[in-house]
């Protein structure tokens, strides 16, 4: 080992002794001092607390990048078919209202934001697909009470005055039992319905990846057992809907579509919901169109 530190050292110091002062100011800011100088500056790779913390935050900064993108495939699923079928809107409702009371916790409780920042971005997604599918299956009206509800629930727990941090911690707690709540009725979806629908298999094996890789960075990281104990229940639930992804690959009821772009008809569906004169327009087409399209809960 020495050997090979020595090696690296003649290789990698000359570049890490003279970085710019931004890149090694963050570099540092999540690393800490210490462990800055063992592995950057000092080239110790044999340092095993710090090398597992710089994995950590490896695999953090690459969830959050991911997470920005992780539904967009489901989003284009669902505006390409204008159909939700295979969809459970409770099941991203109760996935959403768990994220939200985390997000909050998180901010308040100042962690890290590699540790939590995928929450904030797939939370945003969540909502779109949710007012999405409530459109699709003639609820339209209700989306805008979903959205609303939403925005109201995040003030009041972001807020000290209103929800004291050990309130926020009870509602953690819960969070962690809304995650494991929110798989079952998309799991009960599959195999009711023997197929998987519309539901995007990128979305589901990277949520898989992704909460496995939480279950390491949060042991590394985030001295909190509520946070913990709620990935691990997430990444056995997403294993089973990554098996059922897998058990009903070949059904006819199972969409095999790879759609990477918005077709004619799915521009046309998100300027629906948007509305053309930033209106929610999208809200009496989502209404009119569960009149003439068979309605159904499902989505994934």
């Amino acid at each position: 080992m020495e050997a090979l530190e020595q090696t690296l050292r003649s290789v990698l110091q000359p570049i890490t002794h003279n970085l710019p002062k931004p890149l090694s100011d963050t570099a540092a800011t999540l690393l800490g001092d210490s462990c800055y100088r063992s592995l950057l500056h000092n080239i110790n790779i044999s340092d095993a607390a710090c090398m597992k913390l710089a994995v950590s935050k490896a695999l953090g900064i690459a969830i959050v990048g991911a997470s920005a993108v992780v539904k967009i495939p489901q989003l284009l699923k669902l505006l390409n078919s204008q159909s939700a079928e295979g969809i459970s809107f409770l099941s991203y409702a109760l996935e959403t209202a768990s994220f939200l009371i985390s997000l909050m916790y998180n901010v308040r409780n100042g962690f890290p934001f590699s540790t939590y920042g995928e929450v904030a971005l797939i939370a945003i997604q969540n909502v779109a697909i949710s007012v999405l599918v409530l459109q699709y299956t003639g609820k339209g009206a209700a989306a805008a009470v979903f959205v609303a509800g939403l925005a109201a629930a995040g003030y009041a727990m972001y807020s000290d005055g209103i929800t004291s941090m050990s309130m926020l911690q009870y509602l953690q707690a819960g969070a962690g039992l809304l995650g494991v709540a929110s798989k079952v009725p998309q799991i009960a979806t599959i195999f009711q319905q023997g197929g998987t629908g519309q539901l995007s298999a990128f979305a589901v094996f990277n949520y898989l990846l992704g909460s496995l890789s939480r279950i390491f960075t949060t042991l590394q990281e985030v001295p909190d057992k509520l946070i913990l104990y709620g990935f691990i229940a997430g990444f056995t639930l997403n294993a089973i809907i990554a098996a059922q992804m897998v058990y009903y690959w070949n059904s006819p009821k199972s969409s095999a579509t790879t759609q990477t772009k918005l077709e004619t008809k799915g521009k046309k569906a998100a300027k629906q919901a948007v509305g053309m004169d930033g209106q929610a327009k999208g809200i009496s087409t989502g209404s009119q169109r569960g009149k003439t399209t068979p309605s159904t809960r499902r989505r994934g």
